[in-house]
C-alpha cells in the first residue's frame, strides 16, 4: 500500500486507543511506568484534545495525541506525542498528521499548537521548522527527567518548544508555496550528524553531552536576546543547523 492510501483520521473507540498505547511502546521503547496509560488517550479524546491514528487497511501505523491547555486567557493545543512505525517513516506522515491537527484546531477557533521537540533529533527539527512553519523562543532544560528510552541516550531530555501560528503568514505562506518568507540569520546553532551514534555508544555519550551543553548555551543566549528558531538547514552529509533571528510577525501568549 502507497503512502497516499494510508488513511489519517480521528481515532474512534477503546481499540484504536490501545493500538496508540502499542505503538507508542514499539516506537519510544519506554518502560512501562513511562508510557502515556489508555485513561490519558481516553481523557484526551473526551475533554477537547486530539487523539488521530494513520491507518494502513486496519492497521495503525502512526498517531498524534494532544491535550488542551491555556495560557493569559487563551486555549491552545499541547501536541504531545507524534508516532510513525518505523517501516513508514520518511513518506510524509507525520507532516499529514499535523496538518489534521491544524485543520481541527482551526475549524474550533484554536489558533496555536504547541510542542516539544529534542534539539538534538535532527530529522524531527527539520520536519518542525521547514515542513511546518514552526518557531521556537523557549527552552526547556531537562524537561521529562532522564529518560528509559534508548532514544535520549541517557541525556538530560532538554527541549525545545514549537509554537505553530496555524493562521500566521509565516505558516500560511509555507504550506500555500512551500516558502516561507525571508529573514536575517543572527545566530546559528549546529547540531552534528554524527550526534545519534555518539548517543547510543557509552564510549562516546560524553561527545553527545557536550554538543547538548554548548547548544544549550547558545540558545539559552539567544532566546534572552529575543531571537527564535525560523529556520533549519540540513547539508549534505545529513549535519543540521537551526538558524535563529527576529520574527517579523507579533504572535504570543504571553505567559
Amino acid at each position: 500500500m502507497s503512502a497516499d492510501s494510508i488513511v489519517i483520521r480521528h481515532c474512534h473507540g477503546l481499540d484504536e486507543l490501545r493500538a496508540c498505547v502499542a505503538l507508542q511502546k514499539e516506537v519510544w521503547n519506554f518502560s512501562d511506568a513511562e508510557l502515556v496509560p489508555l485513561r490519558m488517550f481516553v481523557v484526551a479524546e473526551k475533554v477537547g484534545g486530539q487523539v488521530m491514528g494513520a491507518f494502513d487497511g486496519t492497521e495503525m501505523v502512526g498517531f498524534a495525541l494532544s491535550l488542551p491547555g491555556t495560557r493569559s486567557g487563551h486555549v491552545y493545543l499541547h501536541s504531545h506525542m507524534l508516532a510513525v512505525r518505523k517501516e513508514h517513516r520518511n513518506a510524509g506522515l507525520g507532516r499529514r498528521l499535523k496538518l489534521l491537527q491544524r485543520e481541527d484546531a482551526l475549524a474550533r477557533g484554536i489558533n496555536l499548537i504547541e510542542w516539544t521537540f529534542d534539539p538534538l533529533e535532527i530529522k524531527n527539527a527539520y520536519l518542525n521548522i521547514e515542513k511546518l512553519g514552526a518557531i521556537a523562543r523557549r527552552y526547556n532544560i531537562n524537561q521529562y527527567g532522564i529518560t528509559s528510552s534508548p532514544l535520549q541516550g541517557g541525556l538530560p531530555s532538554d527541549r525545545l518548544i514549537a509554537e505553530w501560528w496555524l493562521k500566521s503568514k509565516r505558516v500560511e505562506t509555507l504550506l500555500r508555496t512551500e516558502k516561507k518568507p525571508a529573514f536575517k540569520t543572527d545566530v546559528a546553532v549546529e547540531v552534528p550528524a554524527q550526534i545519534y551514534e555518539w548517543k547510543a555508544m557509552a564510549q562516546t555519550r560524553n561527545q553527545a553531552k557536550q554538543v547538548q551543553e554548548r547548544n544549550r548555551e547558545e540558545f539559552l543566549n539567544a532566546f534572552a536576546k529575543g531571537l527564535a528558531v525560523l529556520g533549519y538547514h540540513r547539508d549534505a552529509a545529513g549535519n543540521g543547523k537551526f538558524l535563529l533571528g527576529r520574527w517579523g510577525e507579533d504572535w504570543s501568549y504571553a505567559s
